[in-house]
């Protein structure tokens, strides 16, 4: 079969990084720009309004949003859309083909947490946190344990984990949980990859629990970073 040229609509350009037909370089001009990947990280737990993904991504400025967000949508990765009345307010999300995005990121961030330069004490979403999550189980061992549903609430920001079969499916939103952690982003991830107990975590002040202590240390033992890589 002839591989053709693709040719470009009438009246669009299309700037190029990279001469070069592979994938891998496609793709590093679709997200690579900075903040570009973290901006469809945010979005993979559904639709955000400007100043959320403004809040959740530490540092980025309002004209760089703007700039990567009309980048994304050009490319297809996301779209925008008006809640209906009341809120009538834009929101972003991705499509379809966005979502599935979820796979290559994860895998990127399970190989650069090898990184003897990953600090892990640097700012972290909410979205990361629940992303991480997705990343880091042991399916495994998460197939032995018996369905369950546990929820987190990171300020103004909800999620509800249902883990059953291996697989943790999470949603934005509340419901009712067999165990729910009110706390921040970054105390979850002492909770969860530094295991800090649960019971210290409350004498520090730094979470609020509800639900069945045995179901979340169970939980919580599914998770786990991955070792540092050997430097040569």
């Amino acid at each position: 079969m002839k591989l053709e040229k693709v040719t470009k609509r009438s009246g669009t350009t299309t700037k190029r990084w990279y001469d070069d037909a592979c994938g891998t370089a496609l793709a590093m001009e679709l997200v690579g720009e900075r903040w570009a990947l973290l901006i469809v990280r945010e979005l993979m737990f559904g639709a955000r309004r400007f100043g959320e993904l403004k809040a959740s991504l530490t540092g980025i400025s309002a004209n760089v949003l703007t700039q990567r967000l009309e980048g994304l949508e050009k490319a297809h990765i996301l779209k925008r859309r008006k809640l209906p009345p009341p809120a009538n307010v834009q929101v972003y999300e991705l499509t379809s083909w966005g979502y599935q995005a979820e796979d290559a990121i994860k895998v990127l961030g399970a190989w650069a947490a090898r990184s003897p330069e990953h600090d892990r004490t640097l700012p972290l979403s909410a979205a990361s946190m629940m992303l991480s999550l997705r990343t880091m189980i042991d399916a495994e061992k998460a197939r032995a344990l018996p369905p369950m549903t546990v929820g987190f609430a990171f300020g103004p920001e909800s999620f509800v984990a249902r883990l059953a079969d291996g697989a943790l499916p999470i949603v934005r939103g509340e419901g009712e949980t067999d165990a729910h952690f009110a706390t921040t982003a970054r105390f979850m991830a002492n909770i969860v990859y530094g295991k800090w107990p649960i019971e210290a975590a409350e004498a520090e002040g730094a979470l609020v629990f509800i639900g069945d202590r045995d179901k979340a240390r169970a939980f919580i033992d599914l998770f786990a970073l991955p070792p540092k890589a050997e430097v040569e």
